[in-house]
């Protein structure tokens, strides 16, 4: 179950073709640059994400630690999971787990919980990042 809603930003995404894992399937690395607000604080955001397609038909992505926020009292990083599956516009979206770390005073209330997000992408890279922690 979702509990408070905590975050929503806007992010333009650049993709890039990854060699397959020798199963064949396509990888993806993304690029993403956000901003809009997290625990009540604006933020801007850079984050570099991996993601494949299973055998399913799925997408399996992660960010390994390779997001960083940034506000105006500090930083924060995180590390996300998720899988999605592409839209009928070409788009694709992502559900998934998302854990924050900081030392920033205004997003200290994100340390020590594994936040749930939505992460939708248009078929132009046009993106939208919501957050809930749990409840």
């Amino acid at each position: 179950m979702l509990g408070k809603h905590v975050g929503s930003m806007t992010a333009k995404c650049i993709n890039k073709a990854l060699p397959s894992n020798g199963g064949g399937m396509p990888r993806m690395e993304v690029r993403a640059t956000s901003s809009g607000t997290l625990a009540g604080a604006d933020v801007m955001c850079e984050a570099t994400y991996q993601s494949e397609v299973i055998s399913n038909g799925s997408w399996v992505g992660e960010c390994p630690n390779s997001g960083i926020v940034m506000t105006a009292d500090g930083v924060a990083t995180f590390r996300a999971n998720g899988c999605g599956n592409m839209t009928e516009d070409g788009g694709i979206e992502f559900r998934g787990c998302v854990i924050f770390e900081t030392v920033a005073p205004s997003l200290s209330s994100l340390n020590g919980k594994a936040h749930m997000y939505t992460w939708d992408v248009d078929a132009e890279g046009n993106a939208k990042w919501e957050i809930w922690e749990p409840a």
